[in-house]
């Protein structure tokens, strides 16, 4: 069966090409949609804003229902935290070196924000402890647990050992955070990577609580997995996707089609080649993230079965249907890319849309901010 192909957002006229669009309508529906099934689920709902690293955007989830944010680098943390954000987990094993150490204890010491990072090891408590060394404040720290992705956290049964260490060294342990990032493996992966998740977190648990801490937080996260994963005992889901969507959340399955708020504006700059044209759009544009389900590096919504090929730096080389109407030179086209998180961080600033009228130029404001 062939896999859901997304609807590009309609594009505004004169816009100056390659240029990243994202419509708000749909950013709006999109964040309301998974706040509401996550509620019903009597789950909280966490989104990891380093998809947009917008304060904007975050802040459009939080007006949704979201509890507080997630951000994977201390960066991004001082980003949202400068803006007036106030709950805020670092969904990352931090390791507390000489540079990242006095803004870790700034940012635990911050009047107002309840801030919170992640772990998986006991040298990484250490580090972490010798940070707070001499601080009033006390940092929460999250345990990472592997839930079979095989990237970080540590074994699941052995969370309760890793929390006694980071208790004694002076840590707060709130609780346990996995990714089941093997849900974006294919298509049928979701089911079982969400089982994962809700395994792995009630082993972490139960671990815990056999060393004596009752865990306050059981953070799953990813969007594919989002609501396969929201059930006892996960407290939390951490989403991140889903507010965009891309070209590869649509063939998972976590988007709808119409759900897909990211456009790549791209101007047809050459008809050289029989059954091809180039767009002003390439690996600077769109990046060269590119999924074994979905073929080529994008897709042109508007013109079924044109597909990015292959990029260079600069140029995006579609092979189309000799059968249909290619776009004209000099035409502009909504490119759907895959992966909206990558291509987000290579630009600046996106233009803002409603139904393709312009509300303005808005910044990536923690573009760059990754570490």
């Amino acid at each position: 069966m062939p896999l859901p192909q997304p609807i590009a957002p309609a594009l505004p006229g004169g816009l100056d090409t390659p240029a990243l669009v994202i419509d708000i309508d749909i950013v709006e529906r999109n964040a309301q949609r998974l706040a509401n099934q996550i509620a019903a689920c009597g789950v909280a709902l966490r989104p990891h804003v380093k998809t947009h690293k917008s304060i904007a955007l975050a802040r459009i989830q939080i007006e949704s229902g979201a509890s507080g944010i997630t951000v994977g680098t201390i960066g991004e943390a001082e980003v949202m935290a400068d803006a007036g954000i106030s709950d805020i987990f670092v969904a990352y094993p931090v390791w507390a070196s000489a540079a990242k150490a006095p803004r870790i204890r700034a940012l635990a010491e911050r009047p107002g924000l309840r801030f919170a990072v992640g772990l998986d090891s006991v040298d990484a408590a250490a580090q972490l402890a010798r940070a707070m060394a001499g601080s009033s404040a006390r940092l929460r720290v999250v345990l990472e647990v592997d839930s079979n992705y095989g990237r970080t956290g540590t074994n699941a049964a052995m969370a309760g050992d890793l929390a006694r260490a980071a208790q004694q060294a002076g840590l707060e342990v709130a609780g346990a955070f996995t990714h089941g990032g093997h849900g974006y493996a294919d298509p049928a992966a979701r089911d079982a990577a969400a089982a994962d998740e809700i395994e792995a977190l009630t082993v972490a648990a139960a671990s815990l609580r056999t060393a004596g801490i009752e865990p306050q937080v059981l953070s799953a996260g990813s969007s594919p997995t989002a609501t396969f994963s929201a059930r006892p005992p996960v407290t939390e889901v951490r989403a991140g996707t889903y507010l965009i969507g891309d070209r590869q959340q649509v063939a998972l399955g976590a988007s709808p089609p119409d759900g897909v708020a990211i456009a790549i504006a791209a101007t047809v700059v050459s008809e050289a080649v029989e059954h091809q044209f180039v767009i002003d759009a390439g690996a600077k544009s769109l990046t060269k993230d590119a999924p074994t389900y979905i073929a080529g590096f994008g897709s042109i919504p508007e013109f079924p079965g044109a597909v990015i090929e292959r990029v260079s730096d600069y140029h995006g080389q579609v092979r189309y249907d000799p059968a249909t109407v290619p776009p004209k030179l000099g035409q502009v086209v909504a490119v759907a890319p895959n992966h909206a998180c990558p291509v987000i961080d290579l630009y600046d600033s996106f233009v803002a849309t409603r139904s393709g009228t312009v509300l303005g130029r808005w910044q990536v404001d923690a573009r760059g901010r990754s570490g």
